[in-house]
């Protein structure tokens, strides 16, 4: 039994921006489409607002209930919708009639830099839940000189008070006299974990963006600006949870 709002598989594909109705059935045809797991089927009908359809591997987004959005939070916002203090908060910063989003993970009032937006509850759990491993990458302003073995000492780990830490990477971007960028990737959510790892090495933070979430680059956004996660980037953050 169809359900409901069942649509043939080609229009679906169609309207999620994939390829024509001509190009989709090739796609079907030529066994580049699951549904739902299974390989589909020229005449197969779904529902797009509960269907989970993959083109060459790739999930695609059929519920247009569904928003993903990028946000370059500026310094002094904080990483809640509605700030009972009266502070400024996420939502001031959204497009009026956006649908009623969530953040996915926080950055402290101090820091800056991307956040992701979604009303995809499952998905954003995936990305905060430490066992999918999402990584995270931050821009920091710290005073140098930096030790040739700073980097390694990073990612074999350090002490904190709650535990050990690690990076994933760590590279020098650019120095000016005292004045030093380094960029950090780490994996792990734990409250202040980028500040509190370069602390303890002696470096503290005087300034921190996050430039990446997994795949999700901020780019060129400006701050305080949101915008449309692409269908690839979209498609990116699924293949994270998918393949963990």
């Amino acid at each position: 039994m169809q359900p409901d709002g069942a649509q043939r598989l080609q229009k679906i594909l169609s309207a999620s921006g994939v390829a024509s109705r001509r190009a989709a059935e090739e796609l079907i045809a030529a066994g580049r489409v699951t549904v739902d797991g299974r390989r589909a089927e020229l005449g197969d009908r779904a529902d797009p607002a509960t269907v989970e359809i993959h083109v060459d591997g790739e999930r695609i987004v059929t519920d247009k209930s569904r928003v993903y959005l990028a946000i370059n939070k500026p310094r002094g916002v904080v990483s809640t919708m509605d700030d009972e203090r009266g502070r400024a908060a996420l939502a001031d910063f959204l497009p009026p009639g956006t649908r009623r989003v969530y953040h996915v993970g926080r950055l402290d009032a101090d820091s800056e830099g991307l956040l992701l937006l979604t009303n995809d509850g499952d998905l954003a759990h995936k990305l905060m839940h430490p066992a999918y491993e999402v990584k995270k990458t931050y821009l920091c302003h710290v005073q140098g000189p930096i030790p040739r073995g700073l980097g390694r000492q990073l990612r074999e780990g350090i002490e904190l008070e709650d535990g050990p830490a690690s990076a994933d990477s760590f590279r020098i971007v650019d120095a000016e006299g005292r004045n030093v960028l380094v960029e950090i990737v780490v994996h792990e959510g734990r409250k202040h974990i980028v500040r509190r790892m370069m602390a303890e090495v002696g470096h503290p933070v005087s300034r921190l963006i996050r430039v990446a979430v997994g795949p999700v680059k901020l780019g060129d956004l400006k701050a305080g600006r949101t915008r449309r996660l692409s269908p690839s980037e979209v498609a990116g953050l699924f293949r994270l949870v998918e393949s963990a």
